[in-house]
């Protein structure tokens, strides 16, 4: 059975020696120096190694059940998430004035990585939760404030986002689900929610769902949406649950993965909803809870290889197998370790040098976040936006890609449900595909997030990479290893959005064709802009003469390899991109 222990060691080193944390202007920061962050990372690791990985083949292996409208989940999941709960772990970042211990983004996202490694289809429950708590809290009235926030900080009572419906999903402009006002200023919800993740459990008092629909007599498509907090119970006046509400689980999906987490079909049969915002403003407010989902889907997906990869590395130093072509190396043994051949190295390498520049990238990106929810920064906000796309399509495709190499390296084993690898490919493809499909998400970075604000926040990340590029120059070693390559793949970055401004506005067809090979372009760059801070941070701590020796020098070795053999991939996606619409639709669609 797989095995996780948290990458503390890492994180540390990216929170401290390349993001600088406590020594940032952003409010709260100055509290998360390393003994006080490597506190909370180090106890977050042994409740997820030592509680949530061993339920995570309990979950998949068990699924949840629905059993006379009520819905059980896996043997363990309750007192782990009391235990959870307990720990005060789902009120990280919240708002302490509804219970809260208002830490950092940044610190949520990194024990978030941790948790998730060790059990996805688990961690969606309290993260689904914390996605309707950021909404309510940023669109809700006072009342509504203090009805629902103090019990969803603590996980009492859980939350839902409700989009899908059996005929729309990205085009949410087609639903159908109504929302009739009532004279008490309340509305009767009806109509039919799919794909619904945690929808109804048996770990919590209650559970607050944040349903889109529409108000009759308001505009058409999209414009017409409103969002609604609808409670599984009713909520009385002294803020127990009380009757429960006009609505049910119609079925539980089964599914390719996340088996431990109840994926509901629900149904609204005149469920008493509150509106959350304005009316007709929905989407502005699920937005709320969609770009947060966004980045914790993309960290999903590392979480998936993370986990992964540390047990395939293991699987390959323990494997016997052949001999290496340079000549023994187990001499008292009847085969080398996999580890000595370079193809297994070459996937190895692939694994390690994503994991760790994915982290650093979603780190930064949650560091981001707080810089302008804490400090109003709007650059901050606007280059968040832009790279949102980035973060949850590139981080969860090559996730995925990496937990594929990762099964692939205990050959038949990996395919063997008693190996455990095939549940991280499982449970990581879903990553692709919920909170906008990937594809949706090249299409939204194209089409709206890059010419965004008059093109400002894309020409802040080209001029913040060209600042550090020229910054960290002057060291002969660093610049033809680190510098020059991503100074090319940042080029190359700007020639495809160069090519999107030209052809574009003739024929849209011409940018949107090299969407999602500009969305993977746009993330080599980033994780090549990761490496080459984290091999400046390195760098310094080995001239510092830092104790860990090797540490540092792995760092900088792993780096190279992902500026030589990952970095590259930018030509291919430019290429791809440069050659236009015509390849792609030069085919009718009668003769596919």
């Amino acid at each position: 059975m797989p095995t996780f222990t948290a990458p503390v060691k890492d994180m540390q080193f990216i929170l401290h020696d390349v993001l600088k944390a406590s020594e940032q202007d952003v409010p709260g920061y100055d509290e998360l120096d390393r003994d006080f962050t490597g506190a909370i990372l180090e106890e977050a690791g042994k409740l997820a190694g030592d509680v949530f990985a061993p339920l995570n083949a309990v979950g998949d292996q068990e699924g949840v059940r629905l059993e006379n409208g009520v819905v059980y989940t896996p043997k363990g999941f309750k007192e782990a998430f009391d235990q959870f709960r307990e720990g005060g772990w789902t009120g990280l970042d919240c708002d302490p004035e509804y219970g809260g211990q208002g830490l950092p983004y940044l610190l949520s996202t990194a024990t978030g990585e941790i948790f998730s490694a060790s059990n996805m289809a688990f961690m969606m429950y309290p993260g689904l939760t914390h996605g309707a708590y950021s909404a309510i809290h940023a669109h809700g009235s006072d009342e509504q404030k203090q009805t629902f926030l103090p019990k969803m900080v603590t996980c009492e009572w859980t939350g839902t986002m409700n989009l899908t419906e059996p005929h729309c999903g990205t085009d949410l402009g087609l639903m159908r689900t109504k929302a009739e006002p009532q004279d008490d200023g309340s509305y009767k919800i009806t109509g039919q929610k799919i794909f619904i993740s945690a929808g109804d459990h048996d770990m919590s008092d209650n559970v607050i769902h944040l349903v889109l629909a529409k108000i009759p007599g308001g505009p058409d498509g999209i414009k017409g949406v409103s969002l609604f907090i609808v409670p599984k119970f009713i909520v009385n006046d002294d803020n127990t649950p009380g009757a429960r509400n006009s609505l049910s689980v119609g079925k539980i999906e089964e599914k390719m993965g996340i088996h431990g987490n109840a994926t509901c079909v629900m149904n609204y049969d005149g469920a008493t909803g509150y509106l959350l915002g304005e009316a007709h403003k929905g989407m502005r407010a699920m937005f709320t809870m969609m770009n947060e989902a966004r980045l914790g889907v993309g960290m999903q997906g590392l979480s998936q290889a993370t986990v992964a990869y540390e047990n395939a590395l293991a699987y390959a130093k323990d494997r016997l197998q052949g001999r290496a072509v340079t000549g023994t190396e187990n001499p008292d043994g009847p085969a080398d370790p996999l580890i000595v051949h370079p193809d297994i190295r070459r996937s190895l390498m692939d694994q390690k040098s994503f994991v760790e520049g994915a982290r650093a990238f979603g780190l930064w990106g949650a560091e981001l976040i707080d810089r302008a929810h804490r400090n109003k920064d709007a650059e901050a906000e606007g280059l968040v936006s832009l790279m949102t796309p980035v973060l949850k399509g590139f981080l969860t495709d090559q996730g995925f890609d990496m937990t594929v190499l990762a099964q692939q390296i205990y050959g038949g084993h990996g395919y063997i449900e008693e190996w455990g690898m095939s549940q991280f490919t499982r449970d990581a493809r879903i990553t692709m595909i919920y909170e906008g499909a990937n594809g949706v998400q090249a299409l939204d970075l194209v089409g709206r997030k890059l010419a965004s604000g008059g093109g400002k926040p894309a020409m802040a990340f080209f001029e913040e990479i060209k600042s550090f590029i020229k910054a960290n120059s002057d060291d002969e070693e660093l610049k033809t290893q680190f510098m020059d390559p991503l100074k090319q793949a940042s080029k190359q970055l700007q020639e495809a959005a160069m090519f999107f401004m030209a052809q574009g506005m003739k024929n849209p067809n011409e940018a949107l064709a090299g969407s999602y090979d500009f969305m993977h372009l746009f993330g080599h760059v980033c994780l090549g802009y990761m490496w080459a801070r984290m091999a400046v941070a390195a760098k310094a701590a080995l001239t510092a003469g830092a104790e860990d020796k090797d540490f540092y020098e792995t760092k900088l070795v792993t780096g190279r390899y992902y500026m030589a053999r990952r970095l590259p991939a930018c030509a291919m996606h430019v290429a791809r991109i440069t050659s236009g619409a015509d390849p792609v639709m030069a085919l009718d669609a009668a003769n596919f």
